[in-house]
């Protein structure tokens, strides 16, 4: 089949032939004919296969007749991120070149004077994210009452972030009338709900299993470590003929992490997350297509969206915690056709979301040590150095093999000794003769320090068990009945200072029984004289009648 027999006009098959594309992806030649019906169309494929066209060509197609009114769109086309958003209004600019039809873009990070003179001069296709949508609409800026065509993009991410409630009061605002496009790569419970809500007996196009990976991707699980990660990344990118890869990250700060430690080692490299600017966010992604930019560290702000295809290689460098990722992260690669290869880095704690992602996808991943890829590399069985001790779980790495023994704690000093042994001293033989000391100095300190009574334990010097005692008693039981010797005050060492002599000040006669034993000529002689009141004047009373 070709994009001749979809029904498409002529213009749209000129742009669409200068893109090079001839023939439709199994979306879009199911898609296409729908939507040019006017039938609501429900479509579940899994990213990377051609959804964007399969809505931005019969859109054009339909509103290439008509016109459209200040503030009032056309049409309007709701995206989860800034990055999808900017990737479907270069899509209707590929394909309507040939047409008039006028576009705005609202999105975040750019000023709302802008947007408003696009759509003050009336637009026929709008492009928004829902939060900068619904303050335009809060400033009475756009009216949604003249919207045809709706559609739904990543309706699943939409979920994942918390869109649903924006979308329910969005829709709310479009007449009943309207013809609604809902894409989505999975359709959990919620999503399902929305087209039962939303569509009026919608064609369900699904072209393949909910939330399946591509068959033209490679995928790789190689178990390390979580400090051998950076090392296992360094050596896959030297060795795996890596042309451009996108690195993904669970979080903002790892994210960091990855793209200075790349940095430093000379890749070419880049970062993207979510508190970026919109600016660097563009920056970085045109860097990351013109080939400026061969690594891309990035957050799940660019699990979708990208339509770049030819990313070589993409490396989970933190297994997903929602399986869902899984499928669009690996997405970015194996594009239009094209082969491509994911690996991800898991360690002991990730086989819980591992085994969540195996049964997403329908089929196991094949899995790696870090050992077999780098040769002097640790393998990844071994027990990462912590604070818990390592169970038998964790030492039996296959069938067959032996236990390990726990490590042995090192004989020096410090943090390798146990509690009990940290204040004691290296043992040394009874008979073992003792260093003779020729300096007379010498000899007088060692003879000082010796002396049993010039070093006194301290408080904090006291005995580890000693001081562990009070922490081992049952709870409930009073500090008095402890049978241990008791701190009193500051203990055997009372400061110089409190046994000086002070000198007390002068006592001023505050207190009136006092005042009765003082003699009158030991007053100073500025205290003024009380007089007494011999008699108290009587004050007339006058009674009232109660009314």
């Amino acid at each position: 089949m070709t994009f001749d027999e979809l029904g498409l006009g002529a213009e749209v098959l000129k742009a669409v032939a200068e893109t090079g594309y001839t023939e439709p992806t199994p979306i879009q030649a199911q898609a296409i004919p729908q939507v040019l019906a006017g039938r609501d169309v429900l479509g579940i494929a899994q990213t990377g296969t051609g959804k964007t066209a399969s809505f931005t060509l019969p859109m054009i197609e339909k509103l290439s007749r008509g016109r459209a009114r200040a503030r009032m769109p056309r049409s309007l086309i709701l995206e989860p991120t800034r990055e999808l958003a900017a990737q479907v209004a270069e899509n209707f600019e590929k394909y309507g070149k040939y047409h008039k039809l006028s576009m705005a873009l609202l999105i975040g990070g750019v000023s709302f004077g802008d947007q408003e003179k696009k759509l003050d001069r009336g637009v026929d296709v709008l492009i928004a994210t829902p939060g900068r949508l619904l303050d335009h609409v809060g400033r009475g800026k756009v009216l949604l009452t003249g919207v045809q065509i709706l559609v739904i993009d990543e309706a699943d991410r939409m979920l994942d972030m918390g869109f649903i409630p924006d979308i329910e009061e969005i829709c709310k605002k479009i007449p009943f009338t309207r013809q609604t496009l809902f894409f989505s790569a999975t359709m959990p419970p919620e999503i399902q709900r929305l087209t039962d809500t939303f569509l009026q007996n919608p064609e369900r196009i699904e072209v393949s299993r909910p939330a399946s990976a591509s068959t033209n991707i490679t995928q790789a699980v190689v178990k390390t470590t979580r400090e051998g990660k950076r090392d296992l990344l360094r050596h896959l990118i030297d060795t795996e003929n890596v042309k451009n890869a996108i690195i993904f990250c669970n979080r903002k700060r790892d994210v960091a992490v990855v793209y200075k430690s790349l940095e430093k080692h000379g890749y070419s490299v880049g970062a993207l997350h979510g508190d970026l600017d919109q600016s660097t966010r563009t920056k970085t992604l045109d860097g990351f297509r013109n080939g400026s930019i061969r690594l891309l560290v990035a957050s799940d702000v660019a699990a979708r969206g990208l339509d770049i295809p030819d990313v070589s290689h993409v490396f989970n460098f933190d297994v997903p915690t929602h399986s869902e990722d899984y499928v669009h992260r690996i997405g970015r690669t194996g594009r239009a056709g094209k082969s491509g290869a994911a690996f991800t880095f898991a360690t002991r704690e990730d086989g819980k979301y591992l085994t969540q992602i195996e049964k997403l996808i329908g089929n196991s991943i094949p899995v790696h040590d870090e050992a077999a890829i780098i040769p002097q590399a640790p393998a990844a069985t071994e027990a990462v150095a912590s604070d818990a001790p390592a169970t038998a779980d964790d030492v039996v790495a296959e069938e067959g093999a032996e236990v390990r023994k726990p490590r042995e704690r090192r004989a020096r000093g410090g943090r390798g000794r146990s509690k009990g042994e940290r204040k004691e001293s290296a043992p040394v033989a009874e008979d073992a003769p003792q260093p003779h000391i020729a300096d007379p100095v010498a000899e007088l300190v060692a003879e000082v320090i010796e002396h049993p009574a010039a070093r006194e334990p301290r408080r904090n010097e006291q005995p580890r068990r000693e001081r562990n005692d009070r922490n081992d008693r049952p709870r409930g039981r009073n500090r008095d009945d402890d049978d241990g010797p008791r701190v009193v005050g500051l203990g055997d060492h009372v400061p110089a200072f409190m046994l000086r002599a002070v000198k007390l000040p002068a006592r001023r006669p505050d207190d009136a029984k006092e005042l009765e034993e003082i003699e009158e000529e030991d007053l100073p002689e500025n205290v003024n004289e009380i007089e007494e009141i011999d008699e108290i004047p009587e004050i007339d009373v006058i009674e009232t009648e109660e009314a």
